[in-house]
């Protein structure tokens, strides 16, 4: 399983609401470079679940490019801020068990997921365009993507 945060996405307005908001233009080179250095790591999803928020759709289907899977890409709405970590891992544990999921979301619900699959509730805090692996319920890796903000986008 892994557990991946969506990169970096541009900031909440008046006019643009949370759920809508989209990637930056760092974002983007995050998920990109994610999803590329992915493909080092031979991850080959099964099922790529993604929350519907816009910045975890973009993140997932820029990963998923990157690694040049063919893999589709489907909404769960468990993966939305505020919903039970219990429902995403009812869902897993009902997939075939060489399954190999891809969970796209946010914070703290990853975290959340991560802590209830390896029974450690103190795991917390995956960064933005970070991927966690957790196989046979112990943490393998943490692998996040920082790369350099273009100029001019630097906070």
């Amino acid at each position: 399983m892994f557990l991946v945060r969506h990169a970096v996405a541009i900031d909440e307005t008046l006019e643009l609401r949370d759920p809508f908001r989209h990637l930056s233009a760092h974002g983007r080179l995050q998920a990109r470079g994610l999803g590329d250095r992915l493909r080092w790591h031979d991850v080959e999803p099964t099922h790529i679940w993604t929350s519907p928020l816009v910045r975890a759709v973009q993140t997932a289907e820029l990963v998923a490019a990157g690694l040049g899977t063919t893999c589709a890409i489907d909404v769960a709405i468990s993966l939305s801020p505020g919903e039970s970590p219990r429902a995403v891992g009812k869902a897993v544990q009902a997939l075939a068990a060489d399954a190999k999921v891809m969970l796209f979301g946010h914070e703290p619900g990853l975290s959340a997921i991560a802590a209830l699959l390896l029974g450690d509730p103190s795991f917390s805090g995956i960064e933005k365009a970070e991927a966690v692996r957790i196989t046979n319920d112990k943490l393998r890796w943490r692998f996040a993507w920082n790369a350099e903000a273009p100029a001019g986008q630097r906070k």
